[in-house]
């Protein structure tokens, strides 16, 4: 029973288990000796928004499993999901129900369709830091409402410094922390407009130090991602930090690299460029999609229109930046040659991490709206591309789709391919921006990988040439080299599963 009148409450805040998919990175973890790639940064800022006098426990599923005491012990059980996350948030329920316990979802796996969740008393929709307040209140009074949801944007200069206290920082390759949220774009296939607006809303550079410092000052020293959806969709602002970021490492001696997601219009701003090098930006996600210039017109990805897509990523990459690229398959104009159109654009840009998905259509987008009033849509995505499953009536032939879509993905992780993929990177890429410390975990990987892919698993030969030409021809960059090899290990462990 939750104790109503009393000031003290016990929550348990669990964050649910990541499929197996290109982003878990779950093949990896075993190099580095790490148990998930990232923490949980929603649950650990809804984790600041609690009362300070609270007991707290949060359990990340993809570090350990969650014990019947633990439930037991909670007043109330706090789930922050997304979509792929739909499985392993049902089994959180089914076990806080069996228990009588109360759980209260948030996320944006609750907040497209909370209706589908009948298992679920209370959600929280949207981002939470407007809601609190009453949401507490109703705790305290043990009167918890079916459903929160603000209108306003919350002002994230609020927002506090996440709990990074609530989870062992040695159990993850990348600790996260966020700039911003929203994009000035508005491409039909993204629910980052639907969920966070057009209109960026961004943290002070004070603040984000703030961040870092409490982060840095828990003894982490490796990779740090900025998590946002569009790291320059307000580029004064972006600016603006990456100088006091050059300050930041400047004065506190600080050898992290970063790594974060921009848009293909970063290219346009040399001086933006430099900025992201200075400040220890190592990688940038940017999402291609394709080059079908119909197809980007189709889904109004107006950044990547009318440029030289392959000069674009080369740009980027001879700045100091790898860059890792979204690709997509399944748009209207699309025809049967668009699978052997990528492969060759993957290839000719050196874009070694290639996340290729089939299009879906997610819950609150634009795509989604107009596929629903065409007749098209068939059922809910379940947020995991690798499923293979397409949620609309696509116009090119769905076998064709599909079988097209599995091939590309294993031939452009076959060993082959992806050396020569990551070779062509190397030759354009240039070392620049801030020295970085490697961590104990990347030596410890290095030794590993000869063993498991030079030795152990199928492409041995393809490695080895790889190793020797990184080493005679691009020595400067050989540990990035290897890192690649790491990624594609399990890269070609995901995509057999196709």
């Amino acid at each position: 029973m939750v104790r109503a009148a009393e000031n003290l409450m016990n929550i348990l805040l669990v964050s649910p288990t990541t499929p197996d998919t290109f982003w878990s990175f779950q093949h990896i973890m075993r190099f580095i000796a790490k148990k998930a790639a990232y923490p949980p940064l929603g649950l650990l800022t809804v984790a600041a928004l609690l009362p300070r006098e609270w007991k707290l426990k949060l359990v990340d599923l993809n570090v350990r499993r969650l014990t019947d005491e633990e439930i037991g012990w909670a007043d109330y059980v706090l789930v922050s999901a997304m979509l792929v996350h739909e499985h392993s948030v049902r089994e959180v329920a089914a076990r806080c129900n069996a228990l009588g316990k109360t759980v209260i979802a948030g996320g944006p796996l609750v907040t497209s369709a909370h209706e589908r969740f009948p298992e679920i008393p209370h959600f929280v929709l949207g981002e939470a830091e407007n809601i609190m307040p009453a949401l507490l209140a109703d705790m305290r009074a043990g009167h918890v409402q079916a459903v929160y949801q603000d209108a306003c944007k919350p002002d994230v200069r609020q927002t506090p410094v996440p709990r990074w206290d609530l989870v062992e920082q040695r159990d993850y390759a990348t600790m996260s922390v966020q700039f911003s949220r929203g994009c000035p774009f508005d491409c039909e296939f993204c629910d980052i407009v639907a969920v966070y607006g057009r209109v960026p809303r961004a943290k002070t550079p004070a603040q984000v130090i703030a961040e870092l410092d409490a982060l840095i000052d828990t003894g982490w020293g490796g990779t740090i991602f900025i998590v946002d959806d569009n790291f320059i969709g307000h580029k004064p602002k972006v600016k603006e930090l990456l100088r006091a970021l050059i300050a930041w490492r400047a004065r506190r001696k600080i050898r992290v690299p970063f790594i974060t997601e921009a848009s293909l219009n970063l290219v346009d701003d040399p001086e933006l460029l430099d900025l992201l090098v200075a400040a220890g930006f190592k990688k940038v996600f940017i999402g291609l999609e394709t080059p079908e210039e119909g197809s980007l017109l189709e889904c109004s990805k107006v950044q990547n229109t009318s440029r030289d897509l392959v000069g674009a990523v080369n740009q980027i990459q001879e700045a100091g930046l790898e860059v890792m690229g979204g690709f997509i398959v399944g748009f209207d104009n699309d025809t049967s040659n668009i699978f052997e159109r990528q492969r060759r654009f993957i290839q000719d840009a050196g874009v070694v991490t290639a996340m290729v998905g089939m299009l879906t259509a997610l819950p609150r987008t634009r795509l989604f709206e107009r596929l629903k009033r065409e007749g098209r849509l068939l059922r809910e995505s379940t947020g995991n591309n690798l499923d293979a499953v397409v949620n609309f009536v696509p116009k090119l032939d769905r076998d064709t789709l599909v079988n097209g879509y599995r091939a590309l993905v294993k031939r452009l992780y076959t060993p082959r391919e992806y050396y020569r993929r990551a070779l062509t990177f190397l030759r354009t890429y240039r070392q620049r921006g801030p020295r970085t410390q490697r961590p104990w975990s990347e030596v410890r990987a290095f030794v590993y990988s000869l063993w498991v892919i030079g030795v152990w698993t199928p492409g041995r030969r393809e490695f080895w040439k790889f190793f020797t030409k990184s080493l005679l021809f691009h020595p400067r960059a050989f540990g990035e080299a290897m890192t690649l090899a790491i990624f594609g290990y399990h890269f070609r462990r995901v995509a057999a599963r196709l």
